[in-house]
């Protein structure tokens, strides 16, 4: 029979000890110093409040935690020594039936392991979605996580603990977080259509209207109908919008959303747990035939990330009204135009200017994205409310010199295109630096048609330039600029920069993120805000609505931009928890 937080907050505390026993590897004291916290509002106030205990535990705590843990197929599964939990959670992952070969390579990496750090590989082996990890993956990540730093491979195996611990409190009180798997499944559907290049190498990659990108859009119109929506349709730039009735007929529509092209061999989650956190949630007011007094209008955005065109936010951008139609004539890599592009699509260009919003029809645009970042997986925290998204500005560039016989050419008498972009990548570390919050990336450069024994004669590059305000952002650009006119001029080279985006910071609207604030810790997680440094479609419906935004903890520190970006379902559970909430809170504040 599954245990309560009735139970549990009721128990004395010998006997509450006891119901959590296993929790935690041979580590009792965890759950007893976590039962000082009682009343548990909720599961996730519990699997937090066992958190905060081991973060204060000290380091010799919490190596011997780690300690306590047995090898992954080691001595003690050999020997079948392992506890009940640890048994199940290895089976289910397959490690009791490793090949000769599979086991071999295991040892070898305990062993290395060991000697490194000095503890054992802590891997939740069931994974993210609770089912257990293939066993190719088990030994990739051990290997990958034997070049980690010490401290950080301490921290990690100390939040693989914690998901330990989250997985076997589930098993405890029969939870299921049957709503965040149902999100987790609909992202592995999406994830099998990959553009040709990267389909073949299982890498994901989703670029503007591609034949994946529009085999993405028809799976999300698709579920969007059988989730209950009562409008769904592809736009004139490819935003799948679904909308879901308003009780009243003049109601106004609450906007949501997020998009779901990819950059070139990404992850699974960025933008589309926007679409599908408030999909699972319309979902359940269909299944309960409720209606509120605004609609919901959920706009799975066809382009964020300019990994085909000189654009970014051409989705979001439309609905602002700032679909730039010059962007029409720019072209791929293949040469392919824009207006090409979306007449094969079967969109109707002319029609772009009409998806511009009515401000006066909406109540604001709300957004669900995971963090992309390493902060929340460091605090061990599932949500955070943002403030702000930092403002950014993006360029396209050139730097040109002289191709030259890399043995016949002095020194002193080069044109180097190369070293001159390279002073400039270092100046850019440099001066982001000086100013707080402020980021600047070279994510592009190439030499064209380079050879090992030519002086480069043309770099191609990028600028990608960020900053919590619009000021910081404009003295960072003017400063970067000016240091490539220097550049140029004394080394005697040409160059031309193109901004190809520019954003402004878009601070979180007060009453929409204390809306967030108040769901986050409904469903009993701690409240913790944070800025966010990655654009999002948010920042450009800042221009024309109240926007706000909450973010999904990531796993493998929040990596992203990624194969390896993931969260769990328990998260997505939590999210779409939150979303629910406030969709309630308003509903009552409306009523």
């Amino acid at each position: 029979m599954a245990l309560t937080l009735e139970q549990l907050n009721a128990a004395s505390l010998p006997d509450a000890v006891a119901l959590l026993d296993g929790v935690y590897e041979h580590s009792p004291w965890i759950a007893e110093a976590a039962l000082a916290q009682r009343p548990f509002r909720s599961l996730a106030h519990l699997k937090h409040a066992m958190v905060r205990v081991l973060a204060q535990a000290g380091v010799d705590k919490q190596l011997a935690l780690i300690r306590a843990h047995p090898e992954l197929a080691g001595r003690a599964a050999v020997s079948q020594q392992l506890t009940a939990e640890s048994t199940n959670e290895q089976s289910r992952a397959g490690l009791t039936d490793c090949s000769p070969e599979e086991f071999a390579r295991i040892q070898q990496l305990n062993a290395e392991y060991n000697a490194r750090f000095g503890f054992p590989f802590i891997l939740a082996v069931r994974g993210p979605r609770g089912l257990g990890l293939p066993r190719s993956e088990i030994i990739d990540t051990f290997a990958r996580r034997l070049g980690n730093p010490p401290q950080f491979e301490r921290e990690e195996a100390l939040r693989n603990i914690h998901r330990i611990a989250e997985i076997r409190l589930n098993d405890k009180f029969g939870y299921q977080p049957t709503l965040g798997n149902d999100v987790w499944d609909w992202h592995e559907r999406l994830a099998r259509h990959s553009d040709p290049g990267y389909a073949e190498q299982g890498q994901l990659t989703v670029t503007y209207l591609t034949d994946a990108h529009r085999a993405c859009a028809q799976h999300i119109s698709h579920w969007m109908r059988e989730s209950g929506f009562d409008e769904v349709e592809i736009d004139a730039v490819g935003n799948v919008v679904g909308r879901y009735r308003p009780a009243a007929g003049d109601g106004k529509y609450l906007m949501t959303g997020s998009h779901y092209d990819t950059v070139r061999n990404g992850g699974k989650y960025d933008g589309r747990l926007g679409i599908f956190v408030p999909m699972a949630a319309v979902r359940e007011l269909h299944r309960q035939g409720r209606r509120l007094p605004f609609g919901i209008e959920v706009v799975a955005f066809s382009e964020e990330e300019g990994q085909r065109y000189k654009a970014t936010f051409l989705g979001s951008g439309a609905l602002t009204g700032h679909f730039d139609t010059a962007w029409l004539e720019q072209r791929d890599a293949d040469g392919i135009t824009m207006r090409q592009a979306m007449q094969h699509a079967g969109l109707c260009v002319q029609d772009i200017p009409k998806l511009k919003r009515d401000p006066a029809r909406y109540l604001g645009f709300v957004e669900v994205h995971i963090e992309q970042g390493p902060v929340l997986a460091e605090l061990d925290l599932p949500l955070g409310v943002v403030t702000s998204i930092n403002g950014c500005a993006r360029y396209v560039c050139e730097m040109t010199g002289m191709a030259s016989h890399a043995g016949t050419t002095p020194m002193d008498r080069r044109r180097d295109a190369a070293l001159g972009v390279a002073e400039l990548a270092l100046y850019m570390e440099q001066r982001a630096l000086q100013d707080s919050g402020c980021v600047a990336t070279m994510g592009m450069l190439a030499v064209p048609s380079g050879s090992i024994n030519v002086v480069p004669g043309r770099c191609a590059f990028s600028m990608d330039m960020r900053a919590p305000t619009d000021a910081q952002r404009d003295a960072l650009v003017a400063d970067v600029l000016a240091r490539l006119r220097a550049i140029a001029q004394r080394r005697g080279l040409q160059y031309t920069a193109e901004l190809a985006m520019q954003a402004s910071a878009a601070p979180s609207d007060p009453v929409w993120q204390r809306r967030w604030e108040s769901a986050v810790q409904a469903v009993g997680a701690p409240l913790y805000r944070l800025p966010s440094g990655a654009g999002h479609d948010a920042m450009k419906l800042h221009e024309l609505m109240p926007q706000a935004m909450l973010f999904v903890r990531g796993l493998h520190s929040g990596i992203s931009h990624n194969p390896l970006e993931s969260t769990t379902s328990d998260d997505m559970q939590l999210a779409v928890d939150a979303f629910s909430h406030l969709l309630g809170q308003l509903a009552a504040e409306m009523a």
